[in-house]
């Protein structure tokens, strides 16, 4: 079975003619099967984007990809609720679940995907929900390796989708509050939507001065970004079926080649690592967590230079 490469929703609040331009090269060059599409952040942003979805879809289409409609990951308000039930309405595209509060209108009643930040951590969460019509599953980016075989092993008996994030800043939280927005002394509801000043994320720096998170608007994320590309071998044969990229302002059609080559063996894990190393991320490689440690750290495959 061939793995799949999946290009994840867009995280940060990128200005428009970005996210158009971003997409039209996706579509043209990337090594990718899947696009997920959808604001999951905040919904503040997403009439930004809205309008666009249709044309960018179809153009990812054209040029042979699967594009699913993502979730919004937090619902709080009836505004939310409102562009939940919208979503969950969406026809002839696949949906991806990110907030349970989606469950109440696609379970039992249309197939669905559940992404990263729904938490599924276990079989019995991932056996319910499968048999209520979900169709694939992304697990948490924090999930060590013997918990995803054990998780993987439940997918293929349920024959769902086993999708794992290879790439990317790993989220870690969503708040009520906007701490992005407080930094720069505004509310939630004042925002003016600073966010926008950072691409991958605002840098959150421990006392002593070191780098330790990145706020992007209601979320944290980890302050490394996962690199599994030197994980390949192993996720492969836990049973992942698909490998998930999260995009960033890095170039995600070459973070895309590199991955495609690794997985079908045109390059070793050594030369996918040095590659990506090549790339100068804001932020230093990490796959603490698949290996069962520190998920800031980057363990060294069995053998590597």
């Amino acid at each position: 079975m061939t793995v799949r490469l999946t290009l994840g929703p867009i995280l940060f609040h990128w200005p428009t003619q970005q996210k158009l331009d971003f997409y039209a090269r996706i579509a043209d060059e990337a090594a990718v099967d899947t696009v997920y599409l959808g604001e999951v952040v905040c919904s503040k942003r997403a009439p930004f984007f809205e309008e666009h979805y249709e044309d960018v879809a179809a153009r990812l289409e054209r040029a042979g990809k699967k594009v699913v409609m993502s979730s919004l990951g937090e619902v709080m308000l009836k505004r939310e609720r409102d562009m939940v039930a919208d979503f969950a309405a969406i026809e002839g595209r696949e949906i991806e679940i990110n907030d349970s509060t989606a469950l109440f209108h696609v379970s039992g009643r249309k197939p669905h995907r559940l992404g990263p930040l729904m938490n599924v951590y276990n079989e019995a969460t991932l056996s319910y929900l499968a048999a209520h019509g979900a169709t694939h599953v992304a697990p948490p980016p924090e999930m060590p390796r013997e918990a995803l075989a054990v998780l993987a092993a439940r997918a293929r008996e349920l024959n769902l989708g086993f999708e794992v994030q290879g790439f990317g800043r790993a989220s870690l939280a969503l708040s009520a509050r906007c701490y992005h927005a407080r930094a720069h002394g505004r509310t939630k509801d004042n925002c003016l939507f600073v966010c926008e000043e950072d691409a991958d994320g605002m840098t959150l720096k421990a006392l002593d001065g070191a780098a330790f998170l990145a706020i992007n608007g209601i979320q944290t994320l980890s302050h490394a970004f996962i690199d599994l590309s030197g994980d390949l071998a192993e996720l492969v044969a836990l049973g992942a079926t698909d490998i998930r990229l999260s995009p960033h302002s890095l170039d995600m059609v070459a973070i895309a080649r590199i991955f495609r080559d690794a997985l079908d063996g045109r390059i070793s894990a050594v030369e996918a690592r040095q590659k990506m190393r090549a790339l100068n991320a804001p932020g230093p490689f990490a796959n603490g967590f698949f290996h069962g440690r520190a998920g800031h750290l980057y363990v060294e495959a069995a053998g590597a230079a």
